[in-house]
């Protein structure tokens, strides 16, 4: 049986605890396949978040329109 392919929209957590990094693992944990698009990049750790990057809106519509058309 192949696997449902999923889509999240989210940040990176460099911590990997939120964001794209749990999605997939959830995704993974429940036997679907992940796919992500990036909205901004994080240094993060369990006890906070030291800075974010946002990703140009551009970015995220380019990653949106690679993913939905595979």
């Amino acid at each position: 049986m192949t696997p449902r392919t999923v889509l999240t929209i989210a940040g990176s957590d460099s911590g990997a605890g939120a964001g794209i990094q749990a999605d997939l693992k959830t995704f993974a944990a429940l036997g679907a396949y992940g796919t992500s698009v990036l909205t901004a990049v994080t240094a993060q750790s369990t006890r906070g978040v030291d800075a974010v990057l946002p990703l140009p809106p551009q970015t995220v519509r380019d990653q949106m329109d690679s993913v939905l058309g595979d």
